[in-house]
């Protein structure tokens, strides 16, 4: 019997809708049969700007209790998924803070021969989804990480249509997560775990 592997789902969620996506993949990972750590990247803005949006306002409540992620979480993982709101076409700045802090990690090789992925939302559609992830990709590069993602591995994804990895379209928060981001979730959740797995049994071999 194979030792699962540890998969660390590490986000950064400002009003809720990259939270929902984080739970879905961690869901579907502990039933695809991995150990699973939810952690989210620490909050940078100013409680005056949390408090400016309702949504933003109620996300930070709802999710005071998720630990905040440290290196020690990369570390411990063999997977990660990184999951960020789009800024700009680019990746949140919480959650590439979290990712700077990796450099010790970077500097001893304990970041090279992990499958990382991730997903990604945006409140318009084409609003930088793909180049928020190839963005984050970059990073994964000079980890000397293996990069998993989805692809067309599903007939499902042809819905969705990310191969890149889950996105979904807020649309100002008025299209909330749904079946087909939902579905996607899963098929890249399960996706990582098993080739994580296959990873880490051959090179245990």
């Amino acid at each position: 019997m194979t030792t699962p592997i540890k998969l660390a789902v590490v986000y950064y969620s400002s009003t809720g809708t990259i939270t929902e996506i984080a739970k879905e993949i961690a869901e579907a990972a502990e039933k695809a049969g991995a150990e699973v750590r939810l952690v989210k990247a620490a909050e940078l803005a100013p409680q005056s700007a949390i408090d400016s949006n309702a949504a933003w306002a109620a996300n930070h409540a709802a999710t005071a209790e998720v630990a905040v992620a440290t290196p020690a979480d990369v570390e411990w993982a063999d997977a990660v998924i990184f999951g960020t709101p789009t800024r700009f076409g680019n990746v949140s700045s919480q959650l590439k803070q979290f990712i700077d802090t990796l450099g010790g990690l970077w500097a001893q090789g304990k970041l090279a021969d992990k499958v990382y992925s991730g997903f990604v939302s945006t409140a318009t559609t084409h609003g930088g989804q793909e180049s928020t992830l190839l963005a984050l990709y970059n990073s994964i590069h000079h980890f000397g990480g293996i990069i998993v993602t989805p692809g067309y591995t599903d007939p499902a994804k042809f819905v969705d249509g990310n191969p890149y990895g889950t996105s979904h379209v807020d649309a100002q928060g008025n299209n909330p997560v749904g079946d087909a981001t939902r579905t996607a979730a899963r098929i890249q959740a399960e996706r990582v775990v098993k080739l994580a797995t296959a990873l880490k049994n051959g090179l245990g071999a």
